[in-house]
C-alpha cells in the first residue's frame, strides 16, 4: 500500500526529513483564514481588496498537460483564474525560465530546481525579480526558503536502487561510500542517454559529489572526477525510449543497479506488473528491491514558489497574486498536489496528512545542503555556480552519446579546459 491514509495508534506525529526543520511542539498553529485575504506578514497592506477577477499567469515546468487541468480546476475551485502553458509548449525548466524572463508577462513562478532558483535570485535572468513575500506557512518548511523570496513546495532526490533477487545482487547488500563507487561495484547500471533534463542533471551532480575542487580548471571538479563520469558513460547500459528512465531497465531486470527520482517512485512500483514479467514489488517495503547505502547520501532538490515582480500590476492585482501564493503552498493544496502526483511536501502540515511515516527515500541524508571547502557555497549553491561550465564540458566532449556510438575516451592530460567550460560554437 503506497500511502496511509489514516493513523490509528498514534495520538501526534510530526514529519520532517533530514533537512527540514521540525514543527515546534508548543507553537500555536495560524488561525485559518480566508485565501484572498492578504495576512500581516504581507504586503500590500492587508486593507487592500484582492482584485479577484485577475487573471494570474504562470511559469513552470511542473506541467505535464494532465496536471495543468488538474492544477487549473483546483484553482478555479479555491477562486483563482489561472493561466499555464503545459510541456507542448513549454518544456523543462531551462526552458520555462527562458519564456518568463523573455516574455515578461508573469505573475509567478513555481516548480524548477535549486539551481534555477539561485540563478533567479542571484540576477541572471535581467527581466526576472521576486518581490518581498513572506507566506504564513514559512515556518513549515525548513531549510528549504529563500527567506523574503522564494519558499519550497515539493522536495525530490535522485536514488541509487538495485534489485536484490535473482536479477540483481542475489540477497548482497550494496553499500558505497560515494556514488562514483558504482563504477567499481562489479554489477551492471543504468546510464542516462543525454546531457539535458532536471533528473540527468541531478544525477551528475550527484557522481560528482566526491571530486569538488575549487581550485579546478575543470569546472571546479578534478580531472579524476571527470575520468569517473566518462567510465560511467562507457560501461553503463543505456538505449532507445525503452532505457529513457532508470526505472523501466530495473524493473526488467536488464541492469541490477540504476538511478531514478523520488517522486515517481512509489506510484512506478504500483504499476511495475505492467511493464515486466519479474517486476519491483513493494512500495514502502521493499520486497526485491532497495536502496543503495551510499554513506555521502544524495543530491536532493526543492521545487519553490515566488512571485515576480511584474510591471504595470496594480496593487489590488498583486494583493491577488499573493492570496493564491498562500493559498498553492499551504499545507491543504500541497497535500492534495502529493496525493494526486506522489510527490512529498516541503511543509510538515502537508507531509503529515499524506504520510504515515516518512517514506525511507526521504531520510537520506542530503548532501546538497553541505558546505563546499574553500568556498562560502554549500554544495547546491556549488552546482548552481559551476552548471553551465558542467553542461559545456558534457556537451564539447560527447558525454552521453547515443546508441552506444563512443567518441575516443579524451587525452584527459592534455585538455584545454578554458576552452572545454565555453559553450561551443
Amino acid at each position: 500500500m503506497k500511502k496511509i491514509l489514516c493513523i490509528i495508534l498514534a495520538l501526534c506525529m510530526v514529519f520532517a526529513i533530514a533537512s527540514c526543520a521540525k514543527t515546534e511542539p508548543n507553537k500555536p498553529e495560524p488561525t485559518p483564514t480566508d485565501p484572498n485575504t492578504p495576512d500581516d506578514n504581507n504586503t500590500p497592506d492587508p486593507a487592500v481588496e484582492p482584485d479577484r477577477s485577475y487573471t494570474i499567469r504562470i511559469y513552470s515546468n511542473s506541467n505535464s498537460p494532465d496536471r495543468v487541468e488538474w492544477f487549473v480546476k483546483k484553482a478555479a475551485d479555491a477562486g483563482f483564474t489561472v493561466s499555464i502553458d503545459d510541456n507542448s509548449v513549454i518544456s523543462g525548466d531551462s526552458a520555462a525560465v527562458q519564456a518568463a524572463n523573455e516574455k515578461q508577462d508573469g505573475d509567478l513562478i513555481f516548480g524548477l530546481n535549486e539551481t534555477r532558483w539561485g540563478q533567479i535570485i542571484g540576477g541572471k535572468y535581467e527581466n526576472l525579480k521576486l518581490i518581498d513575500w513572506t507566506p504564513t506557512w514559512a515556518g513549515k518548511v525548513g531549510d528549504f526558503k529563500y527567506d523574503g523570496q522564494a519558499y519550497g513546495i515539493v522536495i525530490q532526490n535522485v536514488l541509487m536502487l538495485y534489485r536484490t533477487d535473482e536479477y540483481g545482487t542475489n540477497g548482497a547488500e550494496l553499500h558505497f561510500q560515494h556514488w562514483a563507487d558504482v563504477v567499481n561495484s562489479g554489477y551492471r547500471w543504468y546510464r542516462q542517454n543525454k546531457v539535458g533534463g532536471t533528473t540527468n542533471a541531478n544525477i551528475n551532480s550527484a557522481m560528482l559529489y566526491a571530486f569538488v575542487d575549487p581550485t579546478s580548471p575543470a569546472g571546479g571538479i578534478s580531472v579524476d572526477g571527470w575520468k569517473t563520469l566518462w567510465k560511467f558513460c562507457a560501461e553503463g547500459v543505456s538505449g532507445g525510449d525503452d532505457f529513457k528512465y532508470g526505472f523501466d531497465p530495473l524493473n526488467r531486470g536488464d541492469v541490477q543497479v540504476s538511478e531514478y527520482y523520488s517522486s515517481a517512485l512509489y506510484g512506478q512500483i504500483d504499476a511495475a506488473a505492467n511493464g515486466s514479467d519479474h517486476p519491483l514489488k513493494g512500495g514502502l517495503e521493499p520486497e526485491n528491491w532497495n536502496l543503495v547505502d551510499i554513506a555521502d547520501g544524495t543530491y536532493y532538490i526543492a521545487e519553490y514558489v515566488g512571485i515576480l515582480d511584474k510591471t504595470g500590476r496594480t496593487e489590488a492585482q498583486t494583493a491577488q497574486v499573493k492570496a493564491f501564493a498562500e493559498w498553492f503552498g499551504g499545507a491543504d493544496m500541497q497535500a492534495a498536489w502529493a496525493e494526486e502526483w506522489d510527490t512529498y511536501p516541503c511543509n510538515t502540515d502537508a507531509a503529515s496528512a499524506v504520510y504515515a511515516t516518512t517514506p525511507a527515500i526521504y531520510t537520506i541524508p542530503n548532501f546538497a545542503r553541505n558546505a563546499v571547502a574553500g568556498t562560502d557555497m554549500n554544495y547546491a549553491e556549488y552546482v548552481a555556480a559551476h552548471s553551465a561550465e558542467w553542461t559545456n564540458i558534457l556537451t564539447n566532449l560527447g558525454f552521453y552519446w547515443a546508441d552506444n556510438n563512443a567518441p575516443a575516451e579524451p587525452d584527459w592530460d592534455n585538455l584545454d579546459w578554458a576552452t572545454l567550460t565555453q559553450k561551443a560554437e
